[in-house]
Formats: C-alpha cells, sequence, structure tokens
C-alpha cells in the first residue's frame, strides 16, 4: 500500500498533541498502513480475496513497518501472517522514539515534539502553541518536504523522522513486545542476507577499536571475527553491521514467535546473479532478495539473468506465494524449509551456488556474541537512566 513517509508520515509538535487529544497523532505512515488494512477487510471478498487470509511483508523499513505492526493493538485482526525481509525487530533500528521527555532513551535521546519544535523554528515559526501550529499549517508541501535550506557556514543538526510512540498506535516497541509475548500469534517468516549492511552502529578506526567495541567479549569478538588476524578491518566492521543490524536481531525475532506458539520460518538470503558477482564477492547486499522475490531480475552491467539465477528466483516466489497462501512456505518440487525451534540455532539458506536447504547456522558464534553485546548494553542503558 501507498503511505506518508518523510515529515508527512511521521512528526508530532506539542499543538499538535493537545488538538483533539483522543485522536491518534503522529504516526501517520502507520494510519495509511491500517487504513488499507481495513480497506482490504471490508472490500477484498469483492474482488475475489479473502479477508480471513491476509499476509503483509515488508523489506528494510517496510520490514520495521511489519514489526510495527505486528506490535501495534490498533493492527489486531487485520491481517493473519507476516514476512520481514531485512527489517531488523531490535530497538535502535528505525524503532519508536518517545513523543516527548527527552533524554530517557538512549537510542533517541531528542523526542519527536522537540524535532518538530526545531523543525518549525528552522523555518521561522517560534512557539508551540496554536498560533505556530496554525503557521505550520500555511507551509506548503514543497517547505514540509525540504525544510529550510541551511545557513552559510552553519552545522545544524539534523534529526531523522522515526515513528512514534504516540501510546495508542504504537504503545511499545517490537522488542519489547516480543520479550513480553505481546505478539499476536501468526504464522511469521523472516530472515537477512548474507552481506547485509544497512547501518553504521560499529564503528572502529583501528582492530583494538574494534574488539573494545565488545566490552568483557574482546577475546569472543577476536575468535568470531578475526581468528587469524588475516580479515581486513572494514570487513570485520561490515559483518558486524550486518550481525546487529539484520542476523541477529532476525533470530531474537524467530525465537520469540516460536518459543510463542506461531509457525515461523527463518531465512539467510546468499545467492548473488551471476552478472554481479565481481562486484559483490561478499555476498548478496541489503535488498538483493527483492528482484528474486517478485520475478524483476533484469540484464546488468555484467549480462542478463543465467538459467541458474531464473531457476532461484522461480524458487524464491514459490516459497513466498507458499507461505501467503497457507502460512507454510514448503510445496512440491521445493528442498524442505524446516520450522524454525528456538535456540536450535538452525537458518534455511539460498545458497551462494543455486541451492537451498537448511542446516546449522555457520554465523551462531558471531550471533552469540552480539546478543550478549545487545543484551548487556541494554542492562546499562537502563541503569544509567535509572540514575
Amino acid at each position: 500500500m501507498n503511505y506518508r513517509v518523510g515529515r508527512f508520515g511521521f512528526f508530532a509538535f506539542p499543538a499538535l498533541s493537545s488538538e483533539r487529544p483522543d485522536e491518534t497523532k503522529g504516526n501517520y505512515a502507520y494510519m495509511d498502513q491500517i487504513a488499507a488494512l481495513q480497506w482490504v477487510k471490508r472490500n477484498i471478498a469483492a474482488f475475489g480475496g479473502n479477508p480471513n487470509n491476509v499476509s503483509i511483508f515488508g523489506f528494510s523499513a517496510g520490514g520495521v513497518s511489519v514489526h510495527s505492526m505486528l506490535a501495534s493493538p490498533m493492527a489486531r485482526g487485520l491481517f493473519h501472517k507476516a514476512i520481514v525481509e531485512s527489517g531488523g525487530s531490535r530497538d535502535s533500528v528505525l524503532t519508536a522514539r518517545p513523543m516527548r521527555a527527552d533524554g530517557v532513551d538512549p537510542n533517541y535521546p531528542v523526542s519527536a515534539e522537540t524535532i518538530g519544535t526545531q523543525f518549525a523554528r528552522s523555518m521561522g515559526i517560534e512557539g508551540t502553541d496554536q498560533a505556530a501550529l496554525a503557521k505550520l499549517r500555511g507551509l506548503s508541501a514543497e517547505e514540509i518536504l525540504r525544510g529550510a535550506p541551511a545557513a552559510p557556514g552553519t552545522n545544524t543538526p539534523s534529526y531523522e523522522t522515526t515513528p512514534i510512540l504516540d501510546g495508542k498506535l504504537i504503545t511499545e516497541t517490537a522488542e519489547t513486545a516480543y520479550k513480553a509475548r505481546r505478539q499476536p500469534r501468526v504464522p511469521l517468516m523472516l530472515g537477512s542476507n548474507s552481506a547485509d549492511t544497512a547501518g553504521n552502529r560499529v564503528r572502529a578506526r583501528t582492530k583494538e577499536e574494534f574488539f573494545a567495541r565488545f566490552s568483557q567479549w574482546s577475546a569472543e569478538a577476536k575468535a568470531a571475527y578475526d581468528p587469524d588476524g588475516t580479515t581486513e578491518l572494514a570487513t570485520m566492521v561490515s559483518r558486524a553491521n550486518d550481525d546487529f543490524g539484520q542476523a541477529e536481531p532476525a533470530r531474537f525475532a524467530a525465537n520469540a514467535f516460536a518459543a510463542n506458539g506461531s509457525p515461523v520460518y527463518l531465512y539467510r538470503f546468499s545467492y548473488v546473479q551471476t552478472a554481479m558477482r565481481e562486484q559483490m564477492r561478499a555476498g548478496a547486499p541489503h535488498g538483493g532478495e527483492i528482484s528474486y522475490v517478485f520475478g524483476t531480475l533484469s540484464g546488468g552491467r555484467g549480462g542478463p539473468p543465467t538459467a541458474e539465477d531464473l531457476a532461484v528466483s522461480r524458487m524464491a516466489q514459490s516459497y513466498w506465494v507458499n507461505f501467503a497462501r497457507s502460512g507454510d512456505p514448503n510445496g512440491a518440487g521445493l528442498p524442505t524449509w524446516p520450522r524454525h525451534v528456538a535456540g536450535k540455532d538452525q537458518i534455511f539458506d539460498f545458497r551462494s551456488d543455486g541451492t537451498a536447504g537448511a542446516g546449522p547456522d555457520s554465523r551462531k558464534a558471531r550471533l552469540d556474541l552480539t546478543q550478549k553485546a545487545t543484551e548487556s548494553g541494554k542492562r546499562d542503558d537502563s541503569t544509567v537512566a535509572k540514575r
């Protein structure tokens, strides 16, 4: 479905919050998504569809939207299966920032209302009352979209517009909901790609700095990311950002849903189109699976898709369509994709050689380390917030 993005999709302002406080505010992108799902529920039968068999799926920020819908009380009952492609699930990856009260969230120390107030000020609008809100509403769509040009020689901080904890549509983050087992019991298919770096949570100028990022587990980090001392720093940083941003959060969500009784199918997409293998030696990048799922492979700089490329695309499409139909990706002529078992550390891999199958996750040591570092960081942040 189409939905608003940027400031049209996520925006908060004090006077907007106080105006008609019974209405949901801030998450206009998610209001659009829920409105579309409500429309489908009411009308899809007239088009030959089944309102009781609706699947939602998305990639990257779209995957974050799926996690948000899974955690939102206002989306309950509007869909029955979910697919997340490289959409995280842990806090800090496009998760919801507080509406107000700066400094209480280690991931988002600046609140949504403060960002809105800063935007208004950048457009020459002072104050946070109804008069200021009227001036905001007087801005053109282009002004809202682009914002004010930066003054020469200034370095004004820019804050990303992200989902907002508004207390009605988004009452908690996906991670919080999953830990408390408050997610709906629906079939879930999710995963990430073999070189799925999207973000820069881990930064390091030297290997020593990289290992220190893992605190008391620095020796484990060396064993997991640089066992023989020959791995390039850039490769280590890229892999760690993949693990923190995508691979471990996918495993976390898979474990949470499986432990809650939901059918879960966890994957890793490692296949790279034949024509692109020289440019993508690290593996399938962020978004690398999309053209396979939609059957839109085309000729690149290295030439048209090969028979093997097209076969992998047909296989991926079959799994996705089977899951949308029944909540189970398996079907005739396809390698068996077993349900995920929490804690078993199995992964279904679309392998680099064009085959597919399930087996032990070769990244287990890295993901276990990532999980420990993530959970430890949250405990530390919680202690700081309480103090």
